[in-house]
């Protein structure tokens, strides 16, 4: 008998390519009839939870939006090279921006504090129960300033908070008590003998503490919080785009009221941030919202919080 050259690798393919012409072809239908998986679209979680010693924070994406030509909004005194310039450097395109609107939760143990309410009650609403929280759960609203854009969720024919108690500082109320604003009135005017006002210094709560940071609007209010040694500034408006406004603090801003007042208090707060290393939430800094601070000379970088909060120390 003649022995067989052919090794066993060559008859296993042999036997494997007979024994797959040999299957029904009803057995590969499954494989080739299966849908493609579908488009999806982008997303991601509208909120973000950390804790900041014995408090709870969670950011509340209650909106976004694409914005075209930005630099008809920031660095009104910069020219259109410079600005390019920045936005190149920094990988975002100088003819558009993303805006997002992040009100803040604040669970001290005995409340629950909201600052600021977004565009629209629905956005806000949205949010709060993506986060797993209702309206009604809300003990505290707090109004860093009366743009639009941070009054728009408080009320939309009755109170959308029913439990709240209100505040906002005392200069922003009085500034906007005697505008003729369709917004203050439509949103504040119905709530105005319910809020509390608030002074620098003043405590919202054990452990929050209001912060003067006027310019972006006449009376516009920062919040510093602290518990067990843990710190966090909620800085609103007085910085509204991590690379426009921080490294280069000093470009004018469309919708600040007072312009070179707003440039003080963002040089004064991110001299603080950087020096203390102090993370800070800004309401319309890319969600989640929470980053640091880094000085660089005269100017400033932001820094995005990755892991810091996920470490207890």
């Amino acid at each position: 008998m003649k022995t067989s050259h052919l090794t066993s690798p060559q008859l296993s393919r042999r036997h494997l390519l007979l024994g797959a012409a040999s299957l029904p072809v009803a057995a590969s239908l499954p494989f080739a009839a299966r849908a493609e998986a579908p488009m999806m679209g982008a997303g991601f979680a509208p909120y973000r939870r950390f804790k900041l010693g014995a408090f709870e924070v969670t950011t509340l994406l209650a909106g976004t939006r694409t914005v075209p030509d930005p630099h008809t909004i920031f660095g009104l005194n910069a020219t259109d090279e410079e600005f390019a310039a920045a936005s190149e450097a920094n990988f975002i395109p100088p003819e558009a921006a993303q805006f997002f609107f992040t009100p803040t939760l604040v669970n001290t143990g005995s409340d629950l504090i909201l600052f600021d309410t977004g565009l629209a009650p629905d956005g806000i609403v949205a949010a709060l129960a993506a986060a797993g929280y209702t309206p009604d759960q809300v003990d505290r609203v707090v109004i860093t300033h009366m743009h639009g854009d941070h009054i728009g969720g408080i009320y939309a024919e009755a109170p959308v908070f029913a439990n709240a108690a209100y505040s906002t500082g005392s200069v922003e109320m009085d500034y906007w008590d005697m505008s003729g604003n369709d917004g203050f009135e439509a949103k504040i005017r119905p709530l105005q003998d319910q809020f509390d006002l608030l002074e620098e210094g003043s405590e919202v709560a054990s452990g929050i503490t209001a912060m003067e940071a006027f310019g972006h609007t006449p009376g516009h209010m920062a919040f510093h919080l602290e518990s067990e040694g843990k710190r966090l500034i909620l800085g609103a408006d007085f910085a509204n785009h991590y690379v426009y406004s921080l490294a280069h603090p000093d470009w004018e801003v469309l919708y600040d009221a007072d312009k070179a007042t707003a440039a003080q208090t963002r040089r004064k707060l991110l001299d603080m941030m950087a020096a203390d290393r102090v993370p800070f939430i800004g309401y319309h800094m890319p969600f989640p919202a929470l980053g640091y601070v880094r000085a660089q000379d005269s100017v400033f970088e932001y820094v995005p919080a990755s892991y810091q909060t996920m470490i207890e120390s």
